[in-house]
């Protein structure tokens, strides 16, 4: 028997293997796990070329995987992209976007592309176009909020040419003045596709910086302990022409996580031309354990698509709806392509079952994993006949997100299962967990599992009644072993088990022990995927690879802009203030402020209270 390449000892492993739920180390080989028991045990295994790791009594869980996530679309862009996500005062939102605004060279613009709410900053609001125009008057600026609006400073405005005589697209609105000129304030009504459409606008990266922009955004994923993503397609995304980057880094052996990608139809009114040729270009299964095919959608047909803009009322599926569904779906059963459907509204889930009861009765569904996203209203009758058709449901923290909004249309109490996890779970659904990052809600998969536990928002808001919360364990389950349905690779990953894939986290803290607001801010310390270490930080740092620079060099992803913690930054640093050259009062007291660490939430309440208006600045 081959000598392990690698052993991990002194750790706290929650393995989630029922037969063997906990160990004290683990021993790697080839790339999976080869032992996992006591100490003594695994290290009777070691060679001499056994590499041995101490993790210093740290908990340590499976590798985090994302069943939703839009990682192919997101690492194309990270590069270019300010991510407000996690940032808790709309002050530092604003000083960071200054700070970008200062480095960031024409013609290209500056972007804050989702992963944010205007719930989690202590100001409760979004930035005004006032604020933005006076922060960058010339570089254009574009803020995309969840699903249901963006804001363009003027530059961007005249950029992307928008003026009194640009109509309104059909679901979206550009709201303007008494005039009829545009303001800069994009609405979905409720069609995003005036949102991605403007944003489509702006300038790309090219290909050898998509690369680097790709490997960027997957190791910020790893710094959160995830090493497995289902890819959901995405507006924009077009096959195969933009899976040539993440095709190149496949090729390339620069995966740091394993990816199923399903595709994702782009052309209404001929989506059943775009199926009928994929299936004869690509199979499900296609590729290795890093880089797969997953089959269809989430988008398979564009009537059936309901946005989750929950500041509007619920959209009504036309009635061609049912029409259109039916021959993609009977193309995908026929060559058992498994499918995802987007679906917020229990409305548009029951249209969509009637659809798939009506195809199932020619072409049974055994063997193909397909799948609901989203379904935060659906009903127990739907959950019912989900169940009967050996489906699954995959569940995103949106609702962290966006509850704000739902509870002010629909009421707390319509909120407190929603979506209704546990019934899920207890009628025999297969139930998994993502994000749906990165154009709503962030990548962050601990927030997702504060919000599965807690059933809080992240602005504080509790929605979920107490018995429709799942415990630790449980939430843990629907990031790791649960989600290997929806990618068919049950019993491949998503345990720490002799035979399975050795992907694993060590974390910054204890998952399970921490107090449950906690749970939020925990990273990893060391992410391993496939028994080699692609993230690691602090005493584990000198194990991790290196990787580039940020590409191009004016990148926000060269100034630690990740998802931001919660904790107040003290900010000691030297400052320069236009009020100070008239005022020695003010000049000396931002002295102060600055030299005693003033924390960057309270920056412009404490200069504010003084009369100041150029912290922004």
């Amino acid at each position: 028997m081959s000598k392990p390449d690698l052993i991990l000892v002194n750790g706290k492993f929650t393995t989630l293997d029922r037969a063997n739920p906990q160990a004290d180390a683990v021993a790697l080989t080839d790339g999976t796990f080869s032992a996992v028991g006591t100490r003594d045990d695994v290290m009777r295994l070691a060679g001499k070329h056994t590499q041995i790791i101490d993790l210093k009594g740290r908990r340590v869980i499976p590798g985090l995987i994302d069943s939703h996530m839009h990682i192919i679309r997101g690492g194309l862009n990270y590069n270019m992209e300010l991510r407000w996500d996690g940032v808790r005062s709309l002050a530092d939102a604003l000083r960071m976007l200054k700070a970008q605004v200062d480095r960031t060279p024409a013609p290209q613009w500056v972007r804050v592309v989702g992963g944010f709410t205007e719930h989690q900053f202590a100001e409760k609001r979004l930035p005004t176009i006032d604020e933005l125009n006076a922060i960058s008057p010339d570089t254009p600026v574009f803020i995309l909020h969840l699903y249901d609006r963006a804001i363009l400073n003027g530059a961007a405005l005249r950029t992307v040419g928008y003026t009194k005589d640009t109509p309104n697209p059909p679901g979206g609105e550009i709201v303007r003045d008494a005039s009829g000129n545009p303001t800069g304030l994009l609405l979905a009504k409720p069609n995003a596709t005036i949102l991605y459409a403007t944003l489509a606008k702006g300038p790309k990266l090219p290909p050898e910086y998509q690369k680097n922009s790709t490997r960027h955004f997957m190791r910020e994923v790893n710094r959160l302990g995830v090493t497995g993503v289902i890819d959901a397609g995405g507006g924009f995304q077009n096959y195969p022409e933009d899976y040539n980057i993440i095709e190149a880094l496949h090729r390339e052996g620069q995966l740091t996580v394993r990816l199923a990608y399903n595709l994702f139809t782009q052309k209404p009114k001929a989506e059943l031309a775009d199926f009928s040729q994929w299936v004869k270009q690509v199979s499900p299964g296609q590729g290795d354990d890093l880089y797969r095919h997953n089959g269809a959608g989430e988008m398979l047909v564009y009537t059936a698509a309901d946005f989750e803009d929950f500041r509007v009322e619920r959209p009504e599926m036309p009635p061609s709806m049912e029409g259109d569904l039916e021959p993609v779906v009977r193309l995908l059963a026929q060559n058992r392509w498994p499918w995802r459907l987007h679906a917020t509204y229990d409305e548009t889930i029951s249209r969509a079952l009637d659809v798939y009861e009506k195809v199932a009765k020619d072409i049974p569904f055994d063997g193909l994993n397909w799948f609901f996203d989203h379904a935060e209203t659906i009903s127990e009758r739907n959950i019912d006949r989900i169940a009967a058709l050996g489906g699954g449901i995959a569940v995103q923290h949106r609702m962290a997100y966006q509850g704000e909004y739902f509870v002010e249309r629909y009421g707390a109490k319509a909120a407190e299962a929603t979506p209704p996890v546990r019934r899920m779970l207890e009628r025999g659904v297969k139930v998994g967990a993502g994000t749906d990052a990165t154009r709503v809600a962030s990548y962050n998969p601990w927030v997702s599992l504060y919000w599965l536990v807690t059933g809080k928002t992240v602005g504080g808001l509790r929605m979920a009644a107490p018995g429709s919360l799942l415990d630790r364990d449980e939430a843990l389950r629907l990031w790791t072993e649960a989600n290997t349905w929806f990618s068919s690779e049950v019993g491949k990953k998503g345990q720490i088990k002799v035979g399975q894939l050795g992907d694993l986290a060590v974390l910054s803290a204890d998952y399970f022990s921490v107090p449950e607001d906690e749970i939020q801010d925990i990273t990893s310390v060391l992410t391993m995927l496939g028994g080699k270490v692609v993230y690691g930080d602090g005493d584990f740092g000198s194990h991790a690879p290196a990787l580039p620079p940020a590409m191009p060099d004016w990148s926000p992803a060269r100034h630690g802009v990740g998802y931001q913690p919660r904790q107040p930054q003290v900010l000691n640093v030297s400052v320069s203030c236009a009020c100070a050259t008239s005022c020695g009062v003010h000049g000396h007291a931002h002295a102060k402020a600055w030299s005693a660490g003033v924390p960057a939430a309270d920056e412009s309440g404490f200069w504010g209270a003084l009369g100041c208006s150029c912290w922004a600045f």
